[in-house]
């Protein structure tokens, strides 16, 4: 089943990422170098009214761009955990509970942007791989492995059977992030907008963190937490 990515960069990663079936854009962007790249590669390419385009993104900012692209897939945990087999470090991020696509897809961007080998996420009771998430991400979704499971308590005893420490960020944490040691295979999770880390998530961790904030909100958006684990994970594990 083909779905439609819309915006610029996201289309441009598309084409790249060899996941697009056809081009759909405007007149006004028929020279772009989106179309020519998307030539050599034999994608179809229809100019289209902006109407067309606003139908198909369902959203008037689609910039003049719309792919129809392959549905985005997920992989097992098994996948997941196969491929990251051979790192020195690997790092997984786990999401409890997203539903917010916006922070989906800002996440997936921070895991492009920071090596992380894969994200896992519910099956149900939260937000999935969506046009959305793709347009938000800006292409990452393209580049990350999502790995989806039914139940998160039995991913992370699977997870901790094959090495990893499995760190989870919780408003009333004890230890700040910054005094775990990371140099080993970690699975970072970070819960809900609303409700943060489901219970039973929080009892199977090995390690519970807050960021400690110093203004006057006492909590972070899920994808900023995210961004500021993940970046404090990378840099401390090149600075040891």
């Amino acid at each position: 089943m083909a779905i439609a990515i819309y915006g610029k960069n996201p289309v441009r990663e598309c084409v790249r990422a060899g996941s697009a079936l056809e081009i759909k854009v405007n007149q006004r962007n028929a020279s772009d170098p989106i179309i020519s790249e998307a030539k050599t590669k034999h994608i179809s390419i229809q100019i289209v009214p902006d109407e067309v385009l606003t139908r198909l993104a369902k959203t008037s900012g689609h910039q003049g761009f719309v792919a129809m692209c392959e549905d985005f897939k997920t992989v097992s945990l098994d996948e997941l955990i196969a491929s990251a087999k051979g790192k020195q470090f690997p790092l997984l991020l786990m999401l409890d509970g997203i539903e917010d696509p916006h922070n989906l897809g800002a996440i997936l961007r921070t895991a492009d942007a920071f090596g992380v080998d894969g994200v896992i996420l519910k099956s149900r009771e939260q937000v999935g791989l969506t046009p959305t998430v793709a347009k938000v991400s800006t292409g990452a979704i393209n580049y990350v492995k999502v790995a989806s499971v039914n139940n998160l308590t039995k991913a992370i005893k699977t997870l901790q059977e094959n090495g990893y420490w499995i760190v989870s960020t919780d408003g009333d944490a004890k230890m700040g992030y910054e005094e775990v040691d990371y140099r080993c295979p970690i699975c970072l999770v970070v819960g809900s907008e609303g409700y943060g880390i489901s219970r039973l998530v929080k009892e199977n961790s090995d390690f519970l963190v807050k960021i400690e904030m110093v203004g006057h909100v006492n909590s972070l958006n899920a994808s900023v937490a995210a961004a500021v684990m993940v970046s404090h994970i990378f840099l401390s594990r090149k600075q040891k």
